[in-house]
C-alpha cells in the first residue's frame, strides 16, 4: 500500500481546512503508486488528491513540479491544478514532510489503448511541450544520460540475478549512446514518465496527464521517445504495436511538427529511453530488500524494448513519411 505516512481524522480535517476547499467529508488512502503517500479527499466543495512526499521527492523540487502544473493548467492543458493554501503556498510542511493538495481529474488509465487513444496522447503531449515553452522554471534531468553509467555500475556484479545477457546489452548500449547522443535539440519542461497509468482517458479524449514528479528540463523529442517506449509495446516488451506507434507519432506531429534534427534523433532517443527504464528498474531490482512492500518492476520488459530499438531494421518506424 502506498500510504507510508499516517494522518488521523482530526489532523486531516485541520489540514484540509488550511486550503479553504470546504469541510472534509472523507479521505481514503490510495494503494496505487510507490513514490508518495496519497489520499482521495472529498470535501463539501469537491474532490482532491492529497499527497505527502516521501524520500524520493525532494521538497526543493516542488516549486518546479507544482509551478509547472499551474502553468500548464492555466494554458488549458489537461493537468491537475495545485490548490494553494490560505497563505498562497502551493505546498505545506507536515511532520517534517512536504504535502500538497491537487485537483482531482476524472478518467481511467488504460491497459489496452487503441490507436485513436494513442493519437490523442501524442496530441496532448505536444500541447504540453508548446505550453511549457515560456515556463521559467528549470530542473536538470536527474535520470538523464549522465546518470546512466553510475546506475549501471551500481548493478555490476548483479546482472545474472536478473538475466545473464542483460549486463552485456546494457554496457554495449551505454557506450554507444554516450558516443552518439544528440546535442542541441529543442528543450523545455518535459513529463519524462508518461506511461499509460499517468494518463486519464474518457473514451478517446485525454482528461488528465498526471504524476509530474519526474518532470525536468530536457529535449522535447526525448519525452516523445519515452512516451513511445511506454505506449507502443505490450507490458512485457515482447510485442511492438505498429498501429499505436503510427498514431502516437502522427498525433504529436499534428500539433508540434518535429525539426529535421529531432526527426533524425528519434531512433537513438528511443534507445536512450529504453535504457533509462532498464537501468532504474534493474537498480531497484537488486536494491529492494526481501519482504519490502514495493513490487519490483521487471527490467527485462524494457531490455526487450532496448534490443528492438537498437536493431537498425526497426529504425524506419520513426520515418516521417510513414505517418503523413
Amino acid at each position: 500500500m502506498a500510504v507510508y505516512t499516517h494522518i488521523g481524522a482530526e489532523a486531516m480535517a485541520a489540514l484540509i481546512a488550511e486550503f479553504e476547499v470546504g469541510a472534509l467529508v472523507s479521505a481514503k488512502g490510495i494503494a496505487e503508486g510507490i513514490e508518495n503517500s496519497n489520499w482521495l479527499v472529498d470535501t463539501t466543495q469537491g474532490r482532491f488528491i492529497l499527497t505527502v512526499y516521501e524520500k524520493r521527492v525532494k521538497a526543493a523540487d516542488l516549486p518546479f513540479f507544482l509551478g509547472l502544473l499551474d502553468h500548464l493548467a492555466a494554458a488549458g492543458c489537461p493537468v491537475p491544478r495545485t490548490i494553494h493554501d490560505r497563505s498562497g503556498a502551493a505546498f505545506r510542511e507536515w511532520n517534517a514532510k512536504a504535502l500538497a493538495l491537487i485537483e482531482f481529474l476524472p478518467g481511467v488509465s488504460l491497459d489496452a489503448p487503441t490507436p485513436a487513444q494513442a493519437r490523442a496522447v501524442g496530441e496532448a503531449l505536444a500541447a504540453v511541450h508548446l505550453a511549457a515553452r515560456d515556463f521559467p522554471g528549470r530542473r536538470p534531468n536527474a535520470l538523464g544520460l549522465s546518470a546512466w553509467r553510475p546506475l549501471a555500475a551500481a548493478c555490476d556484479g548483479h546482472w545474472d540475478e536478473i538475466d545473464p545477457t542483460l549486463g552485456d546489452l546494457v554496457h554495449r548500449e551505454l557506450a554507444a549512446l554516450e558516443r552518439e547522443w544528440p546535442k542541441e535539440l529543442p528543450e523545455g519542461a518535459i513529463h519524462a514518465d508518461l506511461f499509460p497509468d499517468n494518463v486519464l482517458m474518457q473514451g478517446d479524449r485525454v482528461r488528465g496527464l498526471i504524476d509530474f514528479y519526474f518532470a525536468c528540463t530536457d529535449a522535447m523529442a526525448y519525452d516523445l521517445a519515452v512516451t513511445h517506449a511506454a505506449w507502443c509495446f505490450d507490458s512485457a516488451g515482447e510485442r511492438f504495436d505498429a498501429d499505436l506507434s503510427a498514431a502516437l507519432l502522427a498525433g504529436y506531429r499534428a500539433v508540434r511538427p518535429l525539426s529535421d534534427h529531432e526527426q533524425a534523433a528519434l531512433p537513438i532517443l528511443a534507445r536512450g529511453a529504453a535504457l533509462r527504464f532498464t537501468l532504474t528498474r534493474a537498480y531497484d531490482w537488486v536494491n529492494t530488500p526481501p519482504g519490502a512492500l514495493v513490487t519490483r518492476k521487471d527490467p527485462l520488459a524494457f531490455a526487450r524494448r532496448l534490443a528492438f530499438y537498437a536493431d537498425p531494421a526497426n529504425a524506419p518506424i520513426f520515418d516521417q513519411g510513414m505517418f503523413a
